[in-house]
Order: C-alpha cells, then structure tokens, then sequence
C-alpha cells in the first residue's frame, strides 16, 4: 500500500546530547572534518549506511546507543570541544569584521545552491559556485543572507537503461529530513511565516520559508508545497529548472519578489541587519528588483525613476551565460498577464517594466531577463576574464557607440572553497609538512616547496587509489541497476588500476561541453587505454538536461563504448554525478579534461578543484583556464578556429589525442631509480604553488567585496541618505540629460603640436566647440578617445582623455586639453561627449554618447 503522507521522525536526543543536534543542523559540518569524525563515533556502520548525513544518523541511530554516549565522558569532551569550536566559528571577528565602511548585510539571491549532497538543491556549476560563495562568506565574516528556491523533488536522480539511455527519476524530498528548520513568528515557535506573491487572475503564490544555516550565514528557501496555495501553485518549486514557460516564470517571481518579501520577515524575526547590497547570481531572481522599487514608492514616496535609482545602487548582477541562447526569454503578453491588470502595482508601471527586459533592436514581443538585470544593477560582472570580454560584446547594444572594452560589464574570476574540495589526505599532508593556514593566505601555498617528491606522490597514490575502489564500486551499483546480476558482475572487481593514469571528465552535458569529443577517433582512443606499456584510464560523469534528446545521446555513446568487454576496464562512465562522486574525482584524477567549444564556457571551476588537489589540467583555453595556464601547470588543447564544426572537432580531437600520447604519458610514466617520475610531480608542485592561491573562493569573495559589494554599499547609502535626496537629485538630472541630448553635438574640433613627423613622447593639443542643448558644461565629459586605428580608420580599446572648458560665446562652449602620443604605428583620435555626474558608476551609465558627425568641422592647426 503506498502512504498518504510521508514525514520524517527526528530523534529525541537525552540533554547530555543536545549539543550534537545543534552541530548537525548546521552545515559548516560538511566542510569541517572533525565534526564529521564526531558523527562518525557515534555508530560508525550506522555512518556508512546512512552515506554520511547527520540528520539521517540522527533518525536512525538506537535509543541505547544514544543512552551509551550520554554516559560516555570521552565522547562528550569530544562534543563539547566541537561545540566551543563551532561557537568561536559563529561569533569571532574575521577578516570582513575590520573593513571600514563595509556594507552591514548583502543579500544573495540563486536559483540554486549546491552546498551538500545531503541537501540536493542544485543541477551543476552554478549551483556549487553559490555554495562555494556562501560557505567563503561564512569563512571571512561576510554578513550575507543566501535567498533560493526549496525543491520539493530537487534535481533529478540520473541512472541508465540496459541500452544506456538516461534515465530520471525525481525521489520526492521532506524537508522535516533535511538540515532545514521552518522559519517561524514569536520567536521561532508560532505559526510559520508566510510569503505571499500575486498572480494572474487575482491568484496568491504563498510560500513558506525554510532555513539552512551555512557556518555564519542563513540560507532562505522558499517553498510553495503549503496547503493554503492551489494544488498548481503548490506545485511552482517541484523540481528544479522544471515545468514549461509559465511554471518557470511563477518560480522567478517567487525567488525574486517573495525572496525579498523572505529577507524582510527573517530580518525582522531574528534582527539580522537589513541588506544594503543585493546580489543576483544569474537573471532568476531578477524580480527582485521590481520588488524593491514597489517597496520604495508605497513605503518610502519615491516615483519609480527615483526608486529606480536606489535599487541600482545597491544592485549587483553576475551573468554566467556566453551566449544569448542561454537567457531567460519570456513572452512580453506572459509578463503584462503577470505584473499589469489586476496583479498590477500602481507605483511599478507595467510599461516601464516591460521597458526594462526590452532588447536593443530586438524582437519587441520578448522579454529578456539578463537585459533587465542590467538595467537594474548598476555593477555587474562576469565570471572569469574571457567571459567577461565576451559578455560586454553580447550585451554592447545597451550602450550605443562606446567601445566595447568600455562597456560597464567588469569580470571576477570564480573561485571554489578549499575546505569543501581539498581531500583530506591533502590537507592532513599540509599541515603535517607546512602548516595549516594554507588556504587562508596566499603566501603559505609557497610552502609546497618543502614537501618532498616522495610525500606528493605517495599522497597522489593514495588518492588515485581511493577512487579506483569507489568507481569499482559505482560501477558494479549501476550495471545491477541496469539488470544484469550480480553472479555476472564479477568483472568489476578488477576494473581500473591504482597505477595508471587517471583522466577525468565530469560536468553538465549541453552540446558546447563536447562530452563525445574523446571518441571522435574511437581506434585512436581505444589504443590509448589498451597501450600495454603506457595505458590511460578515463572516469566519465554528468547529467543531461531532462528534455535535451541530444545530450542523452552524447551520454549513450559514451556508455555504449565504455560497456565495450575489450575496454571497460579502462574507461567507466559514472551516473548520478553529485558533490559526493565529485570528491572522489577531484582528489583521485591525476589529469582533469575539460573540451568545450571557445568562449562558451563562462568559467568552468572543476578543474580548478582538481588543480587544489594535485590534478593537472589539459583543456581548451577557455573560462579561467584561458587566464591561468602558464604553460607549466598542465596542458592547452589549441582551438582551431576552423569554423566548419566537423573539420574543426576532427582538428582538435587529434590535439588532444596527441597531447595525451606525447605528453601527458610521457611524464606519467617517466619514473627514475626511486620509481618516482619526478617531471610529472614537478608539475603538481608548480600548479599547487601556482595556481593554489587564484582558484580560492576566499579570493572570490574578496573581491566581490572590495570591487563590487563596498562601491555598491556607498553608493546606496549616497542616494539613500536625507530621506533619499540624492536618488530624487540624479533621477531629475538624469530625466534633463535624456531631453536634452538630442542638442548635445561636437561642433568644431582642432588640433597642433605635433610635426609633419609624430614621434612618442609628443604632445597633441585638442580644442574642440561644443553645444551642450541646455546643460551645463559640468553635466557633461567632452572627452578624446586616441590609440591604434585599424585599416577602416576604426579606434582599437581607444585610451580617453578629459578636456577641460576654457570659455563660451553665443551658447557654444569651448573645452581644451592635452594627449601624449605613447605609442607607435597608425595612431588617431576623436572627440566625443558622454554624461558626468559623480553620483553615477561609470560614465557609460546612461548609455548616451554624443560623437562627430559628418558636419563637424576639423581644422589642423
């Protein structure tokens, strides 16, 4: 008989033992290995069957054993020691805790969070990367509120078909099972909070909120699974990145507008510092926004341009996506039905919302979401270097006639948490040889120099080894699953070799990631794994989106070669790739594959986890391997720029078949008289020491705090302050300057000092006359914009210098200045006017540039 309802028992822990159910619901544990050793003692078979999750062990472990250990006085000084610790954790100043002028919250906002596989909230890399940020805010003191969706079903369970077709099944989660507690009034024991959303049709979305306490930091998910919503609204967060259109368009408004709506109750519960940065991890949460600005002009009597203003201060908008494909795009008729009639807010206009998500010289009946993030932040970034050029050139429409290297996209090169991917071994090996702040400081990652070649190969070994007996492992769980028995099995047990060289590949599976790029050439590949002397191992995993067709048939191509009898000892394809595999992977793969197609991997940060544990990366120089690879930490699959698909696979397959005969094997496999092949451990001494101290998410957050969240910070408080004076000062100035513009033009532009002969060193006067269409000359930036001219005449990332106004005559001004000529070859310049007001970011901000035209007058003099 199937239950009608299902719901999960905690365990009543005796009072000696209250201490453990504290450490359990929060999941600093999950980076923390002494709090998992703790957990580990109280049963550890129990440990095991439960696959290391606490509140599982909580649930099942006996009412004797847990009588046992309140009597047991080791066991409780280890709990108590663990208790104080994890107290100086929550309540010891860091390093956020003396910046000056430092925002008092920030709220971030993420579809996903991939914080534990105990709490499976998450499909892929962007999810980890938001557990990555949370867990390293929570290491430096960085006061931030995480705000997400709770999905009832989570991401999908991936597993094969006797014919390796993927296959998904979605287990249904109870949250009263997970490291959640239920966000309550009166002190957290009245009635649940609710969150209320409106929808069409004079419909409310209610959710209610639950809380995951990440180390310092509480993460708020909403969940609609009440029973005071509509069994379709009940339904809106089942799944993650399910549903179609409409069903992904209730689950933004949700994250986005009830998210705010959730900052605001738990901040008014607990007297959490309001937010005064929000920060929106991809354009899912993008409503929210549009929430703010209605809080602004209900509560604080603002007019939308004027509110407007104050939530783009505060705002911070963090694309991951290289290609337009990859935005949220919804029908503009699904967003009147959802924000206009009587859903609608009179101080939020459904024309100007809809004048947010508008594309520049778009389609009119769309609605993009990244576009109104843009336009609602007025900081965003990309995720790594590259991506964050290629994002100012996909976004360039939204600032007409500058240059695309002005474009105010900036880029902050994601980081992953040590703690989390650093298999232990490793750090046990630093804080035995180094010490242990290795991956607090970037100067300790010098420290690997001391290590002996012995001890990083041994360790190496050991790690390589592990993950041989877990993909045996894996391997044998799926092939039952897939209907063989286990009397035919046998096989498994000597799959893989704790000797060989061991590749991995493990991520999402869209086209651009080229799972299938290793068997473009399957005799090739097969010779690979077969060599007798100089053999590889390749360990495959990742999961296809549910309704992408032609991932699942990447994914059944490789299970089809790797089921292979003369191969499968070699090359294993994993299903279910989660944090848990991921561990294994990351700490046992000596070489980590990443092939996708350039520039669409945003930034791609496994490899960077693989890098933390000694693994050599060989990739497409893309994401941050573009920005990283010295030539020495691993190896460069060239890209070979042919822009026929087929020709350019076969090209770059073979590139990668020939690094991995040549080089990568031949290092392995050099060993000396010690056994030891000392040029390959070289090279993990040198990606350790090299890239140790770039791929941290503690350098992340750093960042994201000193470029982005303070500037953010003062900027909101300038508009905020004396009952928002700045906000209704730049919202009027701003409203001048766009009537205005159409009369701001260069009139006349001249130029002397230099000779028949330019040489560097020499200086260049520019005069130019401008009319300025009613504004002030310091409304303005009249500006030259000089460097390389390519063969159209055209400025290459133009250098610009500032004129200064010497006078007017008859409504014209005249402004003036100075350029040094720097550089050699074709040189040319313009002049050219933007806006200038120190309240905004950038002077791109408005997107309003003013350049010669045709009637302007040049004079040489």
């Amino acid at each position: 008989m199937r239950a009608l309802r299902r719901f999960t028992v905690r365990a009543a822990l005796p009072a000696a033992l209250a201490p453990l159910g504290e450490l359990v619901m929060n999941l600093r544990w999950s980076w923390h290995p002494e709090s998992m050793d703790l957990f580990a003692a109280v049963d550890p078979e129990l440990w095991a069957e439960v696959s290391y999750d606490p509140v599982r062990l909580l649930g099942a472990v006996s009412t004797a054993r847990t009588a046992d250990l309140a009597g047991d006085r080791r066991f409780l000084r280890r709990l108590s020691d663990a208790r104080d610790d994890l107290e100086d954790y929550l309540t010891g100043p860091r390093w956020y805790q003396h910046l000056d002028g430092a925002p008092r919250a920030v709220a971030y906002f993420s579809p996903e969070f991939g914080i534990t596989e105990v709490l499976p909230q998450y499909s892929g890399g962007l999810g980890i990367l938001a557990g990555d940020h949370l867990k390293a805010a929570s290491d430096l003191g960085v006061p931030i509120i995480g705000v997400g969706l709770l999905y009832r079903r989570g991401y999908f369970k991936q597993s094969l078909s006797p014919d390796g077709w993927q296959q998904e099944r979605y287990p249904p989660l109870d949250p009263q099972g997970l490291p959640l507690t239920l966000l309550r009034e009166v002190d957290g024991e009245g009635a649940p909070v609710r969150i209320q959303v409106g929808l069409p049709g004079e419909r409310i979305l209610g959710a209610q909120v639950w809380k995951a306490q990440v180390g310092r930091v509480a993460l708020l998910l909403l969940d609609s699974d009440i029973e005071d919503n509509a069994p379709a609204e009940r339904e809106v967060n089942d799944r993650l990145y399910g549903g179609g259109t409409e069903h992904r368009l209730h689950q933004e408004m949700l994250l986005g507008i009830g998210g705010v709506r959730a900052v605001r109750a738990y901040c008014r519960l607990t007297g959490a510092d309001t937010p005064e940065v929000f920060h929106t991890n991809e354009g899912h949460a993008g409503y929210l926004g549009i929430e703010r600005i209605r809080e602004l002009t209900e509560g604080a009597g603002l007019s939308f341009r004027e509110a407007l203003e104050v939530v783009r201060a505060g705002t911070i908008f963090t694309t991951h996506t290289p290609v337009p494909a990859g935005i949220d795009r919804f029908p503009v008729d699904l967003i009147e039905s959802a924000f206009g009639g009587d859903n609608g807010c009179a101080g939020v206009p459904l024309p100007e919302i809809l004048a947010l998500g508008a594309e520049p010289d778009g389609d009119p009946a769309v609605f993009n979401m990244a576009v109104m993030c843009l336009r609602l932040a007025q900081r965003a970034n990309g995720v790594s270097r590259l991506h964050g050029a290629v994002s100012r050139t996909m976004f360039a429409g939204l600032w007409p006639g500058f240059d695309v290297d002005e474009v105010p996209i900036t880029s902050i090169t994601n980081g992953v948490h040590a703690p989390t991917w650093v298999a232990r071994e490793v750090f046990e090996l630093a804080a035995r040889e180094i010490g242990p702040t290795i991956v607090e400081e970037a100067a300790g990652w010098d420290g690997i120099a001391k290590v002996s070649d012995e001890s990083i190969w041994e360790t190496r070994a050991q790690l390589r080894s592990q993950l041989v007996d877990e993909v045996r492992r894996r391997v044998h769980d799926s092939w039952l699953q897939r209907g063989a028995s286990a009397a035919e099995l046998g096989w498994v047990s000597s799959i893989f070799d704790p000797a060989v060289c061991t590749i991995g590949f493990a991520r999402r599976v869209p086209s651009y990631k080229r799972l299938t790029l290793m068997l473009r050439d399957p005799d090739r590949l097969r010779s690979l794994l077969l060599d007798p002397d100089r053999p590889i191992q390749l360990i495959i995993a990742g999961k296809a989106h549910p309704a992408d067709d032609g991932g699942k048939e990447l994914v059944q191509q490789i299970v089809r070669f790797a089921d292979d009898p003369e191969v499968r000892h070699r090359i294993a394809f994993l299903p279910d790739y989660d944090i848990g595999m991921a561990r294994y992977l990351y700490g046992g793969c000596d070489v980590w594959l990443n092939n996708p197609l350039r520039p669409l991997e945003a930034c791609g940060t496994s490899g960077m986890k693989s890098a933390l544990n000694g693994g050599l990366n060989l990739s497409i120089r893309d994401g941050w391997w573009d920005e990283m690879f010295d030539g020495a930490n691993g190896w460069a699959i060239p890209s070979s720029g042919v822009e026929d698909p087929e020709r350019r696979d076969d090209l770059e397959a073979n590139a990668l078949y020939d690094i991995l005969e040549n080089q990568v094997r031949a290092r392995f496999y050099a060993v000396d008289g010690d056994l030891l092949p000392r040029r390959w451990i070289e090279m993990v001494r040198h990606t350790l020491q090299s890239l140790g101290p770039q791929v941290l998410a503690s350098r992340m957050v750093r960042d994201y705090v000193v470029q982005l969240y303070l500037p953010a910070a003062r900027s909101a408080r300038r508009l905020s302050a004396d009952d928002y004076a700045g906000a209704r000062t730049l919202a009027g100035w701003k409203a001048q300057v766009v009537t205005a513009w159409p009369g701001v033009r260069v009139v006349h532009v001249e130029s002397e000092g230099v000779t028949t002969a330019p040489e560097v060193g020499q200086t260049l006067t520019v005069r130019a006359i401008v009319e300025l269409g009613g504004l002030n000359p310091d409304d303005v930036d009249v500006q030259v914009a000089h460097g390389r001219v390519d063969d159209t005449d055209e400025l290459r990332a133009p250098s610009v210098v500032g004129l200064k106004p010497v006078g007017s005559i008859d409504g014209q001004y005249r402004f003036e200045g100075e350029v040094t000529l720097e550089q050699k070859g074709s040189f040319g310049y313009t002049v050219r006017i933007a806006p200038r007001n120190a309240l905004l970011a950038t002077g791109a901000e408005l997107g309003l540039l003013a350049l010669p035209t045709q009637a302007a007058v040049y004079t040489e003099l």
